[in-house]
């Protein structure tokens, strides 16, 4: 669906006339199996819009959105503020999403890019062949009710498919089970952290130092218990485990 919009807007860009002179941004030659070979120009056009919205994609379409609310979550349990900083939540995110993400790549460029790289296959189906592992991986993380809501308000019937599904009803409903189920894992992580912080507040209440911080105190033995359980390798596992299905 979007390669057709982008391909309708570069075959309006390249009748644009400019001082009477038509700009050859794309030209077309018809094949003798029925098809349309496009020009470079076309072909690169397309890759830059790809590359554009790339960063939209690993957010929207990947693990990626799960595993940075879950991390971020942490951090605010723990206490320490800035630390790790974004930078590195986002880099362990990034990889973290690559190791989930791998073998639905793989697939991608066995199935789809390898043959159009090589002359075998053309955009169009090369683009259509690639959309097929990317919505098996959403479908099987996304809910049913959050589908058939998205799915009741587009007016939309009943699907009877998974391929009568469009991208843009799958989308949101793959994003607001991610959201969810984000939520539930940091909701189990923050449970043992506020339990210390409580802990330590009530103590320091009992002893009648009501001026000093319950943070400064609970934070060495949230950190001491996090790293006693291998907290990070935990969560990496439990990360991973989550889009296992």
């Amino acid at each position: 669906m979007l390669a057709r919009v982008l391909l309708s807007l570069s075959l309006m860009l390249a009748s644009f006339d400019v001082g009477a002179q038509t700009i050859p941004l794309v030209t077309s030659t018809p094949m003798s199996n029925g098809s349309t070979e496009y020009a470079l120009g076309i072909q690169i056009l397309l890759v830059m819009t790809v590359l554009t919205l790339l960063p939209a994609m690993l957010i929207t379409m990947t693990a990626f959105t799960r595993i940075v609310i879950v991390l971020a979550i942490l951090r605010q349990a723990l206490g320490t503020q800035q630390t790790p900083s974004n930078q590195i939540i986002l880099g362990l995110s990034l990889f973290l999403t690559l190791f989930i993400m791998s073998p639905i790549i793989d697939v991608i460029w066995l199935e789809s890019l390898k043959p159009y790289l090589e002359g075998d296959m053309e955009f169009l189906p090369a683009l259509e062949s690639a959309q097929g592992p990317i919505r098996g991986f959403m479908f099987d993380h996304t809910r049913d009710s959050d589908l058939a809501l998205f799915a009741e308000l587009g007016g939309y019937p009943v699907f009877s498919s998974r391929e009568e599904v469009p991208l843009f009803v799958l989308l949101p409903s793959f994003l607001t089970s991610e959201l969810k189920t984000a939520f539930q894992i940091g909701f189990l992580l923050f449970v043992p952290f506020l339990v210390i912080d409580l802990v330590v507040a009530s103590v320091l209440m009992s002893m009648g130092m009501m001026m000093l911080s319950p943070i400064i105190i609970s934070l060495p033995f949230k950190l001491m218990l996090f790293v006693l359980i291998d907290g990070w390798s935990l969560i990496s596992a439990t990360l991973v485990s989550s889009f296992s299905v």
